[in-house]
């Protein structure tokens, strides 16, 4: 590890001021700083947490129109943005959202050009061969790679600096008030992008948005991210954009920590499994659709039963059929003894899973694609995989509301500037998560994050040297 220079970032009046740590904040330093920029990057995280939620990242979801390296076959722009329709249930801006989709066949040479490091396409279990493309060593590589990058163009980094307060003169940016070694600095600067992600490490914030159910929420993404840059600019008159209720969560493991998690506590067993709430009861549909497009949804189905706590059942057949979990499930040799074993009603386990397995009909089963293997007559039904839980030992998991980031944010412009009453702000720019409630109004599709905070980086980047 380089030993870390601390400089005082008040010394200076500074090109471009990036606030955040993460994929977004790093893309719009990089381009910033090619533009021949004096740039300074404040991260919140200590210098070991660097990166925000891009470090529990894996993957990028990624336009192209004939098979690359890391891709196979094509992805082409309309079945992408028909996939974001599905999820999103059509809440999303299409101008933002179709040019994040056009920008992303570009930005996976430009990521290799800065450091990043790919797998092979993948196959098995996660059907995203052709849509999406896994870092080599995950989200952290990709963080570390982008940090090297900077560092070698001459941005100054500064960590465990929290802005506290935004400075304006009528609609420009001219500084911001920085909690540094527990003094409070100035730090002035021509422009400044935001990419500083949501709220949702504020519980206070979640449980005002959603009530008492937030206590039961885990975060799984970074401590670091709290809204404040967020909550100054919606105090200075920035237009907002999303629901405050609205969020990336997914169904993670019970046994998780309360904050940063990561991506491995996530449960992907939902599509082969019997979910039930604490009254042994099943609620939805498991097997809808394909694990990327629909596992984001499980996050906000669990938060909205009793305790927000839910319970996935699976029989031995299905356990080879998905990324193995962090902790390892409960297990027994019959239904009613795993019911006991998670403290759930031993009756109403055993009639539901019954009941399931007698609504399951015959036919050909295929883990990797729809395969309309669905049951009959029951209330929800199961559209696909509804293979009965027969063959012994059987396993559950705890499931509870794994929270990644909220969708409430500014409101920007196709050039990623963050908008007011008037024509938006003179020299302040968005990226990321802190924008991202403009295009993902409910709903997540795997891996496109990390897409909005690549394309929409690289132009608030870039639109904040041209203003400079």
């Amino acid at each position: 590890m380089k030993t870390m220079v601390t400089i005082d970032p008040s010394q200076e009046v500074w090109d471009v001021v990036v606030v955040g740590g993460g994929n977004a904040a790093l893309c719009a330093a990089i381009e910033s700083a090619e533009l021949g920029c004096k740039v300074l990057l404040l991260e919140s995280a200590p210098m070991s947490s660097r990166g925000g939620n891009s470090r529990h990242t894996r993957n990028f979801r990624c336009m192209h129109q004939r098979p690359v390296a890391q891709l196979t076959d094509s992805y082409g722009d309309d079945e992408y943005w028909q996939d974001l329709l599905k999820v999103t249930d059509g809440n999303t801006d299409e101008e933002l959202a179709k040019l994040a989709i056009r920008e992303s066949e570009h930005c996976l040479p430009w990521m290799a050009e800065h450091g990043v490091r790919f797998q092979p396409s993948l196959t098995g279990t996660l059907s995203l061969s052709r849509t999406n493309a896994f870092f080599l060593g995950g989200g952290k590589a990709l963080v570390n790679a982008y940090y090297n990058t900077i560092e070698s163009l001459g941005v100054a980094v500064v960590y465990n600096a929290t802005v506290t307060s935004i400075a304006l003169n009528n609609d420009s940016f001219e500084s911001l008030q920085v909690e540094l070694s527990g003094q409070l600095l100035t730090v002035r600067g021509k422009s400044a992008v935001l990419a500083s992600g949501g709220f949702q490490a504020d519980t206070q914030w979640l449980a005002r948005a959603w009530g008492p159910a937030a206590k039961n929420f885990l975060i799984r993404g970074t401590p670091y991210n709290r809204g404040v840059v967020l909550r100054a600019m919606l105090d200075l008159g920035a237009s907002s954009v999303g629901d405050p209720t609205q969020c990336h969560a997914v169904a993670i493991d019970g046994r998780a920590p309360k904050f940063d998690g990561g991506i491995v506590t996530r449960l992907d067993c939902v599509p082969f499994s019997v979910v039930l709430n604490q009254h042994g009861e099943r609620f939805y549909d498991e097997g809808e659709d394909v694990w990327p497009k629909r596992y984001a949804i499980w996050g906000r189905l669990v938060a909205a039963q009793p305790e927000q706590v839910a319970y996935a059942l699976i029989d031995n057949r299905a356990v080879e059929l998905f990324m193995p979990s962090v902790f390892p499930p409960v297990t027994a040799q019959s239904i009613d003894e795993l019911a006991v074993k998670m403290a759930l009603p031993v009756e109403a386990v055993v009639n539901t899973v019954e009941q399931f397995n007698a609504a399951c009909s015959d036919g050909p089963f295929e883990s990797n694609a729809l395969d309309g293997l669905s049951t009959m007559g029951l209330n929800p039904e199961k559209s696909n995989w509804a293979r009965p839980l027969i063959e012994p030992p059987f396993h559950g998991y705890v499931l509870r509301p794994g929270v990644t980031f909220t969708y409430l944010g500014l409101k920007v412009d196709e050039t990623a500037r963050v908008m007011n009453a008037g024509s938006g702000f003179n020299n302040i720019w968005a990226a990321g998560e802190i924008m991202a409630g403009s295009i993902l109004g409910q709903g997540y599709l795997a891996g496109f994050g990390m897409t909005i905070g690549t394309v929409f980086g690289r132009i608030a980047g870039q639109q904040a040297a041209m203003h400079v």
